[in-house]
């Protein structure tokens, strides 16, 4: 059905420079008509409290332990902004990377948002994906106001300034309802390439821990390891807390760094940055030479060292990579080990699969945030076998997970084309360079609300410890 969808028979030009030719029946109306701001505040914080965020819309936001106390860092949340179904929140720090979007729930959002009600000539989901779009989401950045990116603010005047098209209301409903339904079908899609990752995750994590708990020796002799839950272990090996294999173990600044202004050489690490057993860049953002200096006057990470994450979340860790010039950011410590008797990417998959994962996992449970202060980290059990054989052990993991670790690259790898297919999908659509009108009257009834794509990207980007981060920075926001 999608691959039969054609342009409009007629276009005139939209009088915008930035939106070009636009179909001949459509309207061009600025926001200042289709939106008007509301500002109702919660009396005692007791309602549902929401989040807004470029990755999963408008959602509730709820503790994952399923606790009644709300997920957050607020100490009141008495003044929060009320937020009604089908009314549009927000981020005004953060609209500028998509942080907003149509609310399906009651709630409270934090008083640092707006939020904004419909007026007759609009349907929300359509303006929905129309604002979220890459060509409106460049616009808003570019009409908020701000001098460095990290704090642009996209105030309610300069929002009202914004043109939207304005379709018939009819045809913005089967907008709306087209994408709903293409949303459904890409979700589902999605999800059978998460749970094809996730079982062979599970695989090549059953190899890490048997061979950083055993070895490789099937008729080794073993002892009683000490930790309960992880029973016997290789006799030679010995059984000590992490501190023994450090020279030191470095804490962070507790300040952020500032951000520089253009590309530079030097990054701070983010616990963001930090996952699975490796740095990502996009979780890292650039300072000054004079921040550098500074914020590695406790220790320059160096190639060979490991950092690992206090909280958001805890218990995440990487080896320091030689290419670049870095410095730790909040909520990270840096273990600056013995390397001439423990091997870094052992200590890696030990974190991962070996005594320091229960920890780390009886450590974040029952709490909003898990958290490790630095004598819970000193103190962490890893197995130490000899150099020697700790290398062998890695080898052996990399060359018995390599076919996996392929395997989740290509699912990955398919992810990321069909979500880029969703977003010149729904691109097209919203600017009117499709015509969907035809396609959506063919559409079956669907009894069950589709399950937006919005709603699984964090499990698919791993990125939902930034929208935590950004909320916990908002609520610091005074308006």
């Amino acid at each position: 059905m999608m691959n039969e969808l054609k342009p409009y028979p007629a276009y005139k030009d939209s009088g915008v420079p930035w939106l070009g030719e636009v179909p001949e029946h459509w309207d061009v109306r600025r926001l200042k008509y289709v939106l008007r701001e509301c500002d109702t505040r919660s009396s005692d914080g007791n309602e549902q409290l929401l989040r807004v965020s470029q990755y999963t819309g408008v959602t509730q936001r709820k503790r994952f332990d399923g606790g009644d106390e709300p997920d957050t860092r607020a100490q009141s949340l008495v003044g929060y902004k009320c937020v009604c179904p089908d009314e549009l929140v927000v981020n005004i720090m953060l609209a500028w990377n998509g942080s907003m979007g149509v609310s399906k729930f009651f709630g409270i959002a934090s008083p640092a948002y707006c939020v904004y009600r419909f007026g007759d000539i609009a349907v929300p989901w359509y303006l929905h994906y129309l604002l979220r779009s890459p060509v409106y989401m460049a616009r808003i950045k570019a009409v908020s106001t701000g001098v460095i990116e990290s704090r642009l603010r996209l105030y309610t005047d300069d929002l009202f300034r914004l043109e939207a098209l304005v379709p018939p209301l009819s045809e913005q409903a089967a907008i709306a309802r087209f994408i709903n339904h293409a949303d459904r079908r890409i979700s589902r899609f999605i999800r059978t390439k998460l749970k094809l990752i996730k079982l062979l995750e599970e695989q090549k994590q059953a190899i890490i821990h048997r061979a950083v708990t055993r070895g490789l020796d099937p008729n080794v002799r073993l002892k009683p390891s000490g930790v309960e839950w992880l029973g016997d272990v290789p006799e030679h090996w010995e059984v000590l807390p992490v501190k023994r294999v450090l020279h030191r173990l470095i804490d962070c600044e507790h300040k952020t760094a500032p951000v520089a202004d253009g590309e530079s050489e030097y990054r701070v690490v983010r616990t963001t940055g930090v996952r699975n057993g490796h740095l990502k860049w996009k979780g890292t953002y650039c300072t000054t030479q004079a921040a550098f200096k500074e914020w590695t006057k406790r220790g320059l990470p160096e190639p060979g060292d490991v950092i690992f994450t206090r909280e958001a979340p805890a218990g995440e860790a990487c080896v320091v990579p030689e290419s670049q010039s870095i410095c730790l950011g909040q909520r990270t410590v840096l273990l600056k080990l013995k390397l001439e008797e423990y091997d870094s990417q052992f200590l890696i998959y030990m974190i991962y699969t070996g005594p320091p994962r229960n920890i780390i996992r009886l450590a974040t449970q029952g709490s909003t945030v898990g958290h490790f202060n630095m004598d819970d980290i000193a103190r962490m059990t890893v197995l130490k076998p000899c150099l020697s054989e700790q290398r062998e052990i890695v080898n052996y993991i990399d060359e018995e997970t390599r076919g996996l670790s392929m395997a989740m690259a290509q699912a990955d790898q398919k992810i990321a084309l069909i979500r880029e297919y969703r977003t010149r999908l729904i691109a097209d659509v919203v600017t009117g360079k499709l015509d969907v009108r035809e396609a959506a009257a063919r559409l079956p009834v669907e009894t069950v609300e589709p399950e937006l794509v919005d709603e699984v990207e964090s499990l698919c980007e791993g990125d939902e410890e930034v929208v935590d981060d950004l909320e916990a920075i908002t609520e610091e926001v005074e308006v």
